[in-house]
């Protein structure tokens, strides 16, 4: 499963820390790469729609996560802004996030 993970805006927002992360669950310790990949099943991923949630009225300061998966030929992209709405969301999220911040320490 090969995932691109994008998150935008939000208090501090640092653009390089903000760009793109690729997620290979090939490439992944075997236990993480499950876990990845099980969240990815348990939020119905290739089932929800193009874009959830949207800015509540003078909203300043939200996070906008953009979210690419590649499985087996099936590729859909989720654009996310409310996490509150989507709790199975909110934990793939997390579980990406913690992987994109591995990959960012490790570097190039």
């Amino acid at each position: 499963m090969r995932i691109v993970y994008t998150k935008e805006g939000g208090l501090a927002y640092i653009p390089a820390l903000a760009a793109p992360v690729t997620i290979d669950t090939g490439a992944l310790e075997a236990e993480d790469a499950k876990a990845v990949e099980s969240t990815v099943r348990e939020a119905a991923f290739f089932e929800l729609p193009a874009r959830i949630g949207s800015p509540r009225p003078g909203a300043a300061d939200y996070q906008t996560y953009t979210i690419s998966v590649e499985d087996g030929g099936r590729k859909h992209t989720v654009q996310v802004t409310d996490l509150g709405e989507r709790p199975e969301m909110a934990k793939l999220v997390r579980a990406l996030e913690s992987q994109a911040k591995r990959i960012r320490r490790a570097g190039p």
